[in-house]
């Protein structure tokens, strides 16, 4: 393994973060990761391709052959890097592009993979999200594999989710109906059926909205009614293109010989669910790059995990390792925190941290803000926004970031008071508001009969021709006075007036057919202009996005970490939690929090943990030792080591029965469909269940805790007779074997088990 020359610093000073030396790649005008012009110049060539990249995103675009992992902080410029590397490979006719197809989370993501793939010159290349390729797969497959036309998809699960808890005689309210839907969702990705849902929630550690039972039979009814009306919801997609590709050599041989080289972005966000069908679609090849941040893992309450990209050395041994650690977003002083929060990090996501280096100026150092109460710190902000707008910073480079949307009330109300324009990040999406939808409909019919349009009569370019189309659906040059619903639709009509004006000066000769073109493309990629206004968002919403200005607010206690958030796992997810949000701040970040909830309120709130010894007058926790990964890039051996054990080819379960391929876990762990008959024994397994009951209630836990039913199904079915046929069952792990396999054997035998131990 050899280890490519790391970053060049040279000595800080006064204090400063190091500052790279200027190197060749820095005056040939490398551009900052994350800011590139709205509709830039397509290379001319495959090399021009190359232009600009640090060597470290150099080596990403030219890795081409074999697995490729690219491990990228914050800021580094990752899709940057895998465009380019993507656009690199067509233009130099190594990659044929329809047999690339680039995978990540969102559809606004993959319109701008898309849209710069498309800026390079590498068109035809297929940039999707997974469930939006699966779902092409399966329109496409499912005639041929199943028969007939495809299943409608529900389109509002949580109506689904609560007609069934209603054949269950269970009334939910709003909340609990959104988390319940929630646990079927995470059921899902992991696999987990109805079932074996108490025993898979209690190991994961996972605070159930209800008792564990009562949403397993939620979670069963809603499949049989699901089943019962003929239609499938969005995590079925995954498991039907699972099930077919799995099931159908024919049809997967067909998928891989489109397929040949695949890329996935944020690849620690991977769930095992996906994880199975992108090893479906690979099958025994290794053309495959992956790109992400264990650091940024803040989504596993979905069923993200980064244990995929963290073990992709050991599944992948001659892989290619490239660390992205230049961070051209944030300025030092930002950089310097993020990179102290993750050094107090405990935990493996912690022992695989980045450390970043700035590659921008000095700025100004975070300021960190107690307040009495969170109206105050509401209004403080607002008051602090509204000066920086006075400053000639645009709203739309600021940003409020809180832990729950539960918060942002105060701030909309703050915001108003104080004269200042806000979006809220994650509700109605651009494309879909009322004023969007008939303003286009005006350029287009204008687009087709201007000529004949009076409106148009005096607009000469592009910009003139789009306000006036606008005008007459209310657009005004000057904004109207106050804030509300009236202000938001200007803003949104203004974003349209903006975005013509940037296409105009990329492409001169450009008219309405061009700029209606441009929407539509960004309407299919829910890739939305610039909205003039603050935004107003979640951490989690956030993930992404990145502004001039970013304000935390509510970083106490109790809310950063939740108080939900108990376990060891769960306090460092919101520590990652934290570390997103200060790095989405290029310049100037504000820290704040309450003492307490409202005006005259007791002051018991405190600080975050995390931030002790980071804003002045505190002192620095214990936490993870040792410095972060620097940049730079590792060699894959090209052979199995010790150290790197060879990738393990799972092959398919198949019923004992029938021989089918298997794919519920259920039918899995009874290793037969549920439909083919059962040779269980019924008097054994009614033995088992009283053994179990009398177990449960010696340990003072569930029943499910001892072993599931599905569990015991399977022991009475197989009978076995000694400790190595009842390992083999799925669901007899060795803890349960050391403490209940010589009950269960005596019990299978026919003999009157001693009672001993328990499995713990």
């Amino acid at each position: 393994m050899t280890l490519a020359a790391p970053v060049r610093l040279s000595e800080p000073a006064c204090g400063q973060p190091a500052q790279p030396s200027p190197a060749t790649w820095q005056h040939g005008g490398v551009t900052a990761a994350t800011h590139s012009s709205l509709f830039p110049r397509v290379p001319d060539s495959a090399d021009a391709v190359l232009e600009g990249l640090d060597p470290e995103q150099r080596e990403v675009a030219t890795a081409l052959h074999g697995p490729v992992c690219v491990l990228a902080g914050a800021g580094t410029g990752k899709t940057r890097a895998i465009t380019h590397r993507i656009a690199y490979g067509v233009r130099a006719g190594i990659l044929q592009p329809s047999t690339v197809l680039a995978v990540t989370f969102t559809n606004r993501a993959a319109g701008e993979m898309r849209g710069r793939l498309r800026q390079l010159g590498a068109q035809g290349v297929q940039a999707r999200t997974f469930h939006s390729a699966a779902l092409r797969q399966l329109q496409y497959f499912w005639p041929k594999a199943i028969g007939g036309g495809l299943p409608r998809i529900v389109d509002r699960k949580a109506q689904l989710v609560a007609e069934a808890a209603a054949t269950c005689g269970t009334r939910l309210d709003r909340g609990e109906l959104r988390d319940v839907t929630a646990e079927i969702e995470w059921c899902k990705v992991t696999q987990t059926v109805p079932a074996d849902y108490p025993y898979a929630a209690a190991k994961a550690g996972r605070e159930a909205p209800r008792d564990p039972g009562e949403i397993s039979h939620l979670y069963a009814a809603y499949e049989d009614l699901k089943r019962d009306r003929a239609v499938i919801d969005f995590e079925d997609v995954l498991l039907l293109t699972v099930a077919i590709l799995q099931d159908r050599a024919d049809i997967a041989a067909q998928v891989r010989a489109q397929y040949q080289h695949f890329v996935v972005d944020e690849y620690q966000d991977v769930s095992p669910l996906q994880q199975r069908l992108l090893d479906l679609w690979l099958g025994d090849r290794e053309s495959l790059c992956v790109v992400g941040d264990a650091s940024q893992t803040i989504y596993s309450f979905t069923g993200a995990t980064p244990d995929h990209l963290l073990d992709f050395r050991a599944r992948h041994p001659g892989a290619t390792v490239v660390k992205l650690v230049r961070d051209y977003r944030s300025t030092p002083q930002v950089v310097r925190l993020a990179n102290g929060l993750l050094a107090q990090a405990r935990g493996r996501a912690a022992d695989h941290r980045l450390e970043l280096v700035s590659q921008r100026a000095p700025g100004p150092d975070p300021l960190y803000t107690e307040y009495t109460d969170e109206p105050a710190e509401a209004e403080g902000a607002a008051r602090r926004i509204r000066e920086l707008i006075d400053a000639g910073v645009p709203a739309a480079e600021i940003a409020v970031l809180f832990r729950t949307n539960a918060q942002s009330e105060t701030y909309e109300q703050a915001l108003a008071d104080a004269g200042v324009p806000y979006q809220l990040r994650g509700a109605e999406r651009f494309f879909d508001r009322p004023e969007i939808r008939r303003a286009g409909a005006a350029l287009r019919a204008a687009a087709r009969f201007g000529a004949n349009d009076s409106l148009l009569d005096d607009a000469d370019d592009l910009p003139s021709q789009v306000r006036a189309v606008l005008s007459g659906e209310g657009w005004t040059a000057a904004p109207p006075a106050g804030s509300g619903a009236v202000r938001e639709r200007w803003e949104s009509l203004t974003a349209l007036v903006n975005l013509a004006q940037d296409l105009t000066a990329a492409r001169p000769g450009a008219g309405l057919g061009d700029f209606v073109t441009e929407l539509d493309e960004r309407a299919g990629a829910q890739h939305a202009p610039t909205v003039q206004g603050v935004t107003l968002a979640s951490l989690h919403a956030a993930k992404g996005l990145e502004w001039d200005v970013v304000f935390l607010a509510g970083v106490a206690e109790g809310m950063l970490p939740i108080t939900y958030a108990r376990t060891d796992e769960q306090i460092e997810e919101e520590r990652r939690l934290l570390y997103v949000g200060v790095t989405r701040a290029r310049e100037r970040l504000h820290v704040s929090w309450a003492l307490s909830r409202s005006p005259g309120g007791r002051p018991s709130r405190r600080p975050s943990r995390f931030l002790a010894g980071l804003r002045p007058g505190t002192t620095a926790t214990v936490g993870a030792t040792g410095s972060g990964a620097a940049g730079g890039v590792e060699r894959g051996t090209g052979a199995s080591t010790a150290a790197a054990p060879r990738r393990v080819q799972r092959t398919p379960a198949r019923c004992r029965v029938c021989g089918r391929t298997l794919t519920d876990a259920g039918d899995m762990k009874l290793m037969r469909c549920e439909d083919c008959p059962s040779d269980m024994d019924e008097g054994l397994y009614e033995r088992l269940r009283e053994w179990r009951a009398a177990q449960a209630a010696r340990s003072g836990q569930p029943d499910f805790c001892v072993f599931t039913d599905r569990t015991l199904m399977a022991i009475a079915e197989a009978r076995p007779e000694s400790a190595a046929d009842l390992s083999r069952i799925p669901g007899v792990l060795s803890r349960k074997l050391r403490g209940y396999g010589p009950d269960v054997l005596a019990i299978c035998a026919g003999q009157e088990p001693d009672g001993g131990v328990d499995g713990d």
